[in-house]
């Protein structure tokens, strides 16, 4: 009995890779904030497109906002710019192509935002608060003594500001736990190597040093400040610079605590080194850039030992950036 081999000829199939899943529809939480951080743009943005065409909207009479310049043109062109890249990065954070955005171009804007927001959110709710309770002079005092811009201005641009910290941390923090989130997990690990640690004294050195100066202007002293500053002393003003030295502080206890290692779980030193790095590397350099130019209210600008002081705060940032990005390195590289 023999078999004969049966030999069968099939068509060739085509077999097509399964289709990539869709991207889950974005929470409610989710789509709330991003249209709550995109909101909060529009009244800032309104109000730099209205003073570049020519709009005195919120500007009382003889505020030296009215003189105009090119210092000022370029100023509020400046500042209309960097509120519009909030709209960008919402969308970077909010949509899939955004987790394929180069790690720098989003971390750039995030950490600036971050530093320029963070004592706004701090002391603005302050300032709201000692005012709630009979402390402050309020917005309506200060626009009598020297008519600059309208109460109402400053309260509408700090709450749009407030709202988009908020709004963009809300939406920061799930984005960066999805991309990055085994950098920030577990323990912090090993001691960073010596030459970090000494950096990272030098932070916290510079941040005790920042700190003493801010609670020293808080409490009404005026080491630093011009005559002019001086006088301009408010509970207000106190509030702003409690915020500054609270930031400096966290700068410096985030660097000490990510070089030193341990036990403790790394996502506190992180979120103390990234906030308070970012709020004194990015105030420190936004007041005195705006220290060398003129000044909006036509006042005494601030003194060099001031100055002096804001490049303080710069380098104090400056330095717990570089721990944070040593320590960054370390987890990716282990």
């Amino acid at each position: 009995m023999t078999t004969r081999a049966v030999h069968t000829t099939h068509a060739p199939q085509s077999y097509d890779p399964a289709p990539a899943p869709a991207p889950p529809a974005p929470a409610p939480g989710r789509r709330v904030l991003t249209a709550v951080a995109l909101a909060a743009t529009v009244p800032y943005l309104a109000l730099k497109a209205a003073w570049l065409s020519g709009s005195r909207i919120g500007i009382p009479d003889g505020s030296v906002l009215l003189e105009g310049g090119t210092f000022l043109t370029v100023a509020n062109a400046v500042t209309l710019a960097m509120d519009a890249c909030v709209i960008l990065l919402v969308l970077v954070l909010t949509r899939a192509w955004g987790l394929r955005t180069p790690a720098w171009m989003l971390t750039v804007p995030v950490f600036t935002a971050t530093g320029l927001l963070t004592p706004i959110l701090l002391g603005f709710p302050g300032q709201l608060l000692v005012r709630a309770l009979g402390f402050g002079a309020g917005p309506e005092a200060a626009a009598a003594r020297e008519p600059f811009l309208d109460s109402w201005v400053f309260i509408v641009v700090y709450t749009g500001f407030t709202v988009q910290g908020l709004a963009l941390a809300g939406l920061f923090v799930p984005y960066a736990r999805r991309r990055w989130g085994r950098r920030w997990q577990g323990a912090l690990g090993e001691r960073l190597p010596s030459p970090t640690g000494v950096v990272a004294a030098a932070a916290a050195s510079g941040a005790l040093v920042s700190a003493a100066i801010f609670l020293h202007w808080a409490f009404g002293g005026t080491a630093g400040l011009s005559a002019e500053r001086a006088e301009a002393y408010a509970v207000e003003s106190a509030v702003v610079s409690v915020a500054h030295a609270v930031c400096a502080l966290a700068a410096g206890a985030g660097a000490l605590l990510l070089a030193r290692g341990g036990a403790l779980r790394a996502r506190w030193p992180l979120g103390l080194a990234w906030v308070g790095a970012a709020a004194t590397l990015a105030w420190g350099a936004w007041m005195l850039i705006a220290s060398l130019g003129p000044q909006p209210d036509g006042g005494e600008g601030p003194s060099p030992a001031a100055q002096l002081i804001y490049a303080g705060q710069m380098a104090t940032g400056s330095l717990t950036t570089a721990v944070l990005t040593r320590f960054l390195i370390a987890r990716r590289e282990g």
